[in-house]
């Protein structure tokens, strides 16, 4: 049987084909998702029982609970933003060294953002949007589930292009550290 055009098919059945709207994900629920697998992640990693309680550990300031939970949302953001931007290479997590005062306190543990060099063809106005919108995103969701004050940042985005890293230069330099290499966390 011929199937009439749609357009004759609405008129003559008076049903309008509905169409799903198609919906870029946002920051906000990027982050959700990025901050609940994060979780699971941890716990898994931990052998804890679920999320919650690798949450609980995360805001008692479990260091291993901490590095588990950031490498996660490292990668995931990672993921996220190269769907979002064909030009991007490869996505690093590095890290400055902490005092031996903050070690030995703990005290790097809720405030340390998650570092992230992002290597890509060209850097763009849009791709550092990108990277603040996600940023302002997570710190938000973060700090309501830990329960911590409020944070205006959890990432620290550096982005660098193919001419940094040609010429070894600002933060492209750190690809070739022997002393400060970044930890490849996501690739093209």
């Amino acid at each position: 049987m011929d199937r009439m055009p749609i357009k004759e098919e609405a008129r003559v059945t008076g049903v309008r084909p509905q169409t799903p709207p198609l919906r870029m994900p946002d920051a906000a629920s990027t982050a959700e998702v990025v901050v609940a697998q994060a979780m699971e992640y941890c716990a898994r990693k931990m052998g804890l029982a679920g999320a919650e309680e690798a949450m609980e550990r995360v805001r008692k300031g479990d260091p291993c609970a901490h590095g588990y939970c950031y490498y996660s949302i490292a990668k995931q953001v990672a993921e996220a933003m190269a769907s979002l931007d064909r030009s991007i290479r490869a996505v690093y997590v590095f890290d400055y060294d902490a005092t031996p005062s903050d070690l030995c306190f703990h005290e790097t543990v809720q405030t340390t953002p998650i570092h992230l060099l992002v290597w890509t063809e060209r850097k763009t106005e849009a791709l550092g949007s990108l990277a603040g919108a996600l940023d302002h995103a997570l710190a938000r969701k973060l700090c309501t589930m830990l329960g911590c004050g409020p944070q205006e940042h959890i990432l620290d985005v550096q982005i660098i292009d193919d001419s940094d890293v040609e010429k070894q230069t600002g933060y492209g330099a750190l690809l070739c550290s022997i002393h400060h290499r970044p930890i490849k966390v996501w690739e093209r």
